[in-house]
């Protein structure tokens, strides 16, 4: 909303450094189509593993856990949830699926957002699809144990209209064409994270609405590599940035860029890289899965767990794991330390006195 106010955008500072950046992530973008023409097996299984990925990492951060064990028979429907966590780990997954799927047809607005967080919590009946009716300010806890406000959210009675007018001047931006999706998009996130529209759920939102809005500006890479684990791995800039540029905010006096050169800079070129690593790694190679095992094995330290392989590897499936290394094993790469379900191993050419 105030980051949309008239002409703010434009007076905003926009170093050389972000400019680049930017012009970093549109040459990343120019590369997808040519990564689904060349590697389209690899995308598959990046992409089983993605949401896997980010279904934890985005929950995980608003201390919502459960084991991977579990986080993966969700994410794959072969369950049903069990408790709170599991629930709100199940509604994340079918939002998120939902985005993967039919972006192109979901125009953002209120509408959306209600629906999106009705869904987020489908499995507690009641909770979701309601703007906040009781203040929800952003705290933290300090050494001492007291507790400080870091930020006062929009209060209640003015929600609806925040997010109402947020949606209006956001859309006029974006039909306009004249300032970059990478600059409107995370200005949109600072907003809703500010108005905080829910009593809960408002992260996970803001990175299920990231993912949708990057995908409408064809940043596709939320796709293969999970942008909530990218997050999860800069988490304290992550905040430390948000917490800067909200400053000033309700007097619309803040300055957006901490935050854009965190989300341009750190988050989306942190997922590019990944993305393309990951991609360059196996492209051309016969069997995509055996050889992103093969490269997993090889980033792994000298002593491994098959759980630590199979946890760089989401989306392969355990006999597939089992069978490389056994391959590895019979070629004298790897030894077996110890046997069972939390088998271990160790690369041959650091075990001792070989």
């Amino acid at each position: 909303m105030r980051s949309f106010d008239p002409d703010f955008l434009r007076r905003q500072q926009i170093p050389l450094s972000l400019l680049t950046t930017i012009r970093e992530l549109g040459e990343y973008k120019g590369k997808q189509e040519l990564y689904k023409e060349q590697a389209p097996q690899v995308l598959r299984t990046l992409r089983e593993a993605a949401v896997i990925h980010s279904t934890e990492s985005s929950n995980r951060i608003e201390g919502v856990i459960a084991s991977r064990e579990r986080i993966r028979e969700l994410v794959e429907h072969r369950t049903e949830p069990r408790n709170r966590s599991e629930q709100e780990i199940a509604g994340y997954r079918d939002v998120l699926q939902t985005i993967h799927a039919s972006h192109p047809h979901v125009a953002l607005g209120t509408g959306v957002v209600l629906q999106f967080h009705r869904d987020l919590y489908q499995f507690l009946p009641g909770y979701g699809g309601r703007w906040k009716m009781a203040p929800n300010e952003i705290t933290e806890t300090r050494a001492d144990g007291t507790h400080a406000v870091r930020f006062r959210t929009v209060p209640p009675f003015q929600t609806a209209d925040a997010m109402k007018r947020l949606h209006e001047r956001f859309a006029l931006e974006w039909e306009r064409g004249e300032v970059d999706p990478l600059l409107l998009i995370p200005a949109y996130v600072l907003d809703f994270l500010c108005i905080h529209p829910f009593l809960d759920g408002n992260g996970r939102m803001a990175r299920l609405l990231t993912l949708l809005l990057l995908y409408k500006a064809g940043y596709e890479v939320g796709r293969y590599v999970s942008l909530e684990t990218a997050v999860e791995g800069t988490k304290d800039g992550y905040y430390d940035t948000l917490h800067k540029s909200s400053q000033g905010w309700h007097e619309g006096e803040h300055s957006l860029l901490p935050w854009w050169e965190y989300f341009c800079g750190v988050m989306l070129r942190t997922a590019y890289r990944e993305f393309e690593g990951r991609v360059g790694a196996v492209t051309g190679a016969r069997g995509a899965k055996r050889e992103m095992l093969l490269d997993a094995v090889e980033r792994l330290p000298a002593q491994f767990r098959f759980a630590d392989l199979e946890r760089a590897c989401l989306g392969i499936s355990r006999p597939t794991i089992n069978r490389v290394l056994a391959e590895l094993r019979k070629g004298g790469r790897i030894a077996l330390v110890k046997e069972g379900r939390d088998a271990t191993w160790q690369k041959v050419e650091t075990i001792p006195g070989t």
